[in-house]
This record gives C-alpha cells, sequence and structure tokens, in this order.
C-alpha cells in the first residue's frame, strides 16, 4: 500500500494535518494511543473509521523510514 492510500493532507481537512485518508482521524492519534499503552485494536474501536489495514500499514511504512540507511538524513530534516 502506497503511502498516499493511507494519508491525506489537505489545508480545509483540520488545517492540513495529515489524517487517515477517507477520514478526519490525525495520523498523530495512532502513536500518540500505542505511546500511552493503548493496543491498536482498541485504538481502531475509537476511531472506526480508520481500517486496521491502513493503520497496520502506515506502522509498516514509518518502520522501513526509521530502519532505513538513510535514518541520518531523515533525522536531520526533523531534528
Amino acid at each position: 500500500m502506497r503511502i498516499q492510500d493511507i494519508i491525506t493532507i489537505d489545508k480545509d481537512i483540520l488545517s492540513g494535518q495529515p489524517v487517515f485518508k477517507g477520514t478526519r482521524v490525525p495520523v498523530e492519534s495512532l502513536f500518540d494511543h500505542l505511546e500511552a499503552g493503548v493496543s491498536l485494536d482498541e485504538f481502531l474501536d475509537d476511531f472506526p473509521t480508520v481500517s486496521k489495514e491502513q493503520a497496520v500499514a502506515l506502522l509498516n511504512i514509518a518502520n522501513k523510514l526509521l530502519n532505513s540507511k538513510n535514518v541520518a538524513e531523515l533525522y536531520a530534516t526533523v531534528a
């Protein structure tokens, strides 16, 4: 699944905050929930408009990004 199939960024939806495509659920909310110890299933219960496929695909993309050989460049960009 491509990131464009998972995330939408539109200035008319939550002022351009990245959201799960087809929803108004910020991507950040998934990471906030996981950081707080909330399970993926609980997150999906809280946000039924997000599919499990979307959430898992986003986590896989984040994993690949953070484990890539170019992570130093990514870090320099966001630091």
